[in-house]
């Protein structure tokens, strides 16, 4: 995508991204094929948040921006999941999308400093979680392994998770526990054994997930059948 904004003209190609104003005169063609994500936000809501972001209008953003990619995935993972009901947890996403985009224009300043640590230690807990999320089955899961994975050190990890009230272990136990739970409560599951539903729910020890079933619900694993 090719555009011009305030004399400034900016290409835009895969993974990249731009800050643009709707309230200033603005140029932008592309192809038709191409596929865009927009994250609007007020004006005056950025503004506030930094006092020279138009300074930053028609500026390219690289796609190898760090800032920028965890904008992405933090909206991502706000998209796939439920609509945000509790104001508290409504303003706290949005001074993180904001933080973001602060950074990943490369704002400057005490704002930007302040964003630096509450938007992108939030959205990287996001990240972690997911990973978390999207790979916990796999027995081979680990914080070392998730660190590598988002670029950060597996200490870095293993505090933000603290700060949840749940530790890499504890939080990967838990996921497992209930997705084992849930594959027993299903019908469609009966003729599977109790071991076979443990393994897939990434236990490699049926002993160990029997004992922690019955300490998390309180009942055998074939009883939740």
């Amino acid at each position: 995508m090719a555009g011009a904004q305030v004399g400034r003209d900016y290409d835009v190609g895969q993974g990249e991204a731009a800050l643009v104003a709707a309230a200033e005169p603005l140029e932008m063609s592309g192809s038709d094929k191409n596929a865009w994500t927009n994250v609007v936000i007020p004006r005056a809501m950025l503004a506030h948040a930094f006092p020279r972001i138009d300074d930053r209008l028609g500026l390219k953003i690289d796609g190898k921006n760090e800032a920028l990619g965890l904008l992405r995935r933090y909206c991502q993972f706000l998209e796939t999941g439920e609509p945000l009901i509790s104001p508290e947890l409504v303003t706290h996403a949005t001074e993180t999308i904001v933080d973001l985009i602060g950074l990943a224009t490369g704002a400057k300043g005490e704002a930007a400093e302040l964003a630096g640590l509450r938007g992108l230690r939030a959205a990287r807990l996001q990240a972690v979680l997911a990973k978390i999320a999207d790979n916990f089955a796999n027995p081979q899961i680990s914080a070392q392994r998730v660190a590598g994975e988002l670029g950060l050190s597996a200490r870095y990890v293993h505090d933000l998770l603290q700060e949840t009230g749940l530790s890499f272990a504890e939080r990967v136990l838990e996921l497992r526990l209930r997705r084992a739970h849930r594959t027993l409560s299903q019908r469609g599951n009966d003729g599977r054994r109790v071991s076979e539903i443990a393994m897939a729910s990434g236990f490699s020890d049926v002993s160990y997930f029997n004992r922690c079933f019955r300490r998390r619900f309180g009942y055998t694993p074939t009883s939740a059948r």
